[in-house]
């Protein structure tokens, strides 16, 4: 390969001075600045130097982050159900008609930003459980599985315990959380 006179080293490395450097495997990965025939280049989060999971963007709806501590929320033991009296109710008419999904979101609330999200959640507890207790396992576990599904950094995950489920209540076993 011939030089040109006036090309730079790095243009004649890259097969003429296009536009495209010929990177290193190594430094392909890498945020460092690589050397090519004397010029530095950094390799940023765009373009083809960057890394295939740095090339664009994702954006997470707020619907998804609901889903997720809606069903993280479920899995405390403790928790009767999510939502206050009335989502309840028409949560449980919904389940009934055919063809009708349960709506795991049902009781709580999220604000998504492009990197942190903060969690409200309403709770009936079970009847005899240390309250506090159940609000803080929610709390734990909707932190870590947002967090590990998303990559959302959780501020906060406000409780609210709006009502007590008793024994000899009279409900449906349907909206009993499983």
């Amino acid at each position: 390969m011939t030089t040109n006179t006036g090309q730079s080293a790095a243009a004649s490395a890259t097969g003429g001075g296009q536009g495209v450097a010929a990177v290193p495997a190594q430094a392909a990965g890498s945020k460092e600045p690589v050397e090519l025939g004397g010029t530095a280049i950094e390799v940023r989060g765009s373009g083809p130097l960057a890394a295939p999971a740095e090339r664009g963007r994702t954006s997470i709806a707020d619907g998804v982050v609901e889903k997720i501590a809606g069903m993280a929320a479920r899995e405390v033991p403790g928790v009767h159900a999510l939502g206050g009296g009335l989502a309840r109710t028409l949560g449980a008419v919904r389940d009934r008609v055919p063809g009708g999904r349960t709506n795991v979101a049902r009781g709580v609330k999220v604000e998504v930003g492009q990197r942190q999200t903060a969690i409200d959640i309403d709770l009936v507890v079970e009847y005899g459980v240390p309250i506090t207790e159940v609000a803080s396992d929610v709390r734990e576990n909707v932190i870590a599985a947002v967090e590990r599904m998303t990559g959302l950094e959780v501020v906060e995950v406000n409780v609210s315990v709006i009502d007590v489920h008793l024994p000899d209540e009279d409900e449906d076993p349907d909206t009993r959380v499983q």
